[in-house]
């Protein structure tokens, strides 16, 4: 009798008991390649701080800028802001006679996605929908340069942002820029910045040199 009791409670106890969780662990092939995600975080990384860099050199740059109104600096600045595409920044208000918030979202990310290779007015004007005298007009009043004038300066401040936060050659950092070569890079960051690249790096890299 104290057998078949015993038999009892035990069957009781099982079907009482919940059974031991065991959680599937997925298998090795869908287990993401520790190498190939970790060289990806290096790589996200390291494009973020180039990136920032580029952002407030840029900015400063265009705060620095004698040649144009305080208006004009601040309508710059926000321009490269927006070209940064920056997730928690607002459509600037839209400028009298200028593009709508969304143009000039659209021109200024086309503009610093291809700044190493040509960017013409006209595909500008195409992107937006405006033809190519509307756009030129309007362009200059939202972002106070011309086109050509715009992309250069960028490509400029990039070439500034690459020279802080790389070790690549001028010639490699022109190219990277869209800039035929080192030559025409040099003259036109002189004209611009006032000094040639190479001081403009070492004073501040190696500010001691």
């Amino acid at each position: 009798m104290s057998d078949g009791s015993n038999a009892v409670m035990r069957l009781s106890w099982a079907t009482v008991l919940p059974t031991p969780y065991r959680p599937e662990l997925p298998s090795v092939r869908d287990q993401p390649d520790r190498n190939e995600s970790g060289s990806q975080a290096i790589s996200s990384m390291r494009q973020g701080r180039s990136s920032i860099a580029e952002l407030f050199t840029a900015l400063r740059s265009a705060f620095n800028d004698e040649r144009g109104s305080p208006e004009e600096r601040l309508r710059r600045a926000s321009a490269i802001l927006q070209a940064m595409e920056h997730p928690g920044l607002q459509a600037p208000a839209q400028v009298r006679g200028g593009l709508a918030p969304w143009q000039v979202r659209k021109v200024a990310s086309f503009i610093d996605t291809n700044l190493d290779g040509p960017i013409r007015s006209v595909n500008l004007a195409s992107i937006v929908r405006l033809t190519p005298c509307h756009f030129s007009r309007a362009f200059r009043n939202s972002f106070g340069d011309s086109p050509i004038e715009y992309v250069i300066r960028r490509r400029i401040e990039r070439a500034q942002g690459l020279m802080l936060s790389t070790d690549a050659s001028l010639s490699e950092i022109a190219f990277a820029c869209g800039f035929a070569d080192q030559a025409y890079l040099c003259r036109l960051f002189r004209r611009i910045v006032g000094e040639s690249p190479g001081c403009w790096r070492r004073a501040r890299v190696d500010p001691r040199s």
